[in-house]
């Protein structure tokens, strides 16, 4: 499996994820909107922090289940603990150096209707 290197514009929030792209979610919910984020689930072994725990910040919302983490100088969030999977780590595609966006088949989520869509996570 290929492992990509990845992190915010600034450098200081800097991980690497071992996986492969073959499932890209874009969510249209309001947050993911304006963030920008393309979805890479996987799970927490496959994923490794760089930078020191306290490069980042966090920012949680409504049931504080996902954790939203970010970098405190650029802003840019490129990883999380999503709440449909809080068992997992959730990688910003578009923080993943040498990936070529076009190439990639993504699936959109209906997560303005998170409850109803929630299950077709899964599949």
């Amino acid at each position: 499996m290929p492992v990509y290197q990845g992190g915010c514009h600034c450098g200081r929030v800097r991980f690497e994820v071992t996986a492969t792209l073959e499932r890209v979610i874009e969510c249209n919910c309001s947050i993911c909107t304006k963030k920008g984020f393309l979805h890479l689930i996987v799970a927490p072994e496959q994923f490794r922090l760089l930078s020191p725990q306290n490069a980042v910040q966090l920012y949680q919302f409504h049931t504080k289940t996902a954790k939203h983490y970010f970098c405190p100088v650029c802003g840019i969030h490129s990883y999380y603990v999503p709440r449909s999977h809080p068992d997992k780590i959730d990688v910003n595609v578009r923080c993943l150096e040498g990936v070529e966006l076009s190439g990639l088949q993504i699936q959109p989520f209906n997560g303005r209707e998170w409850e109803a869509s929630r299950h077709t996570l899964d599949d």
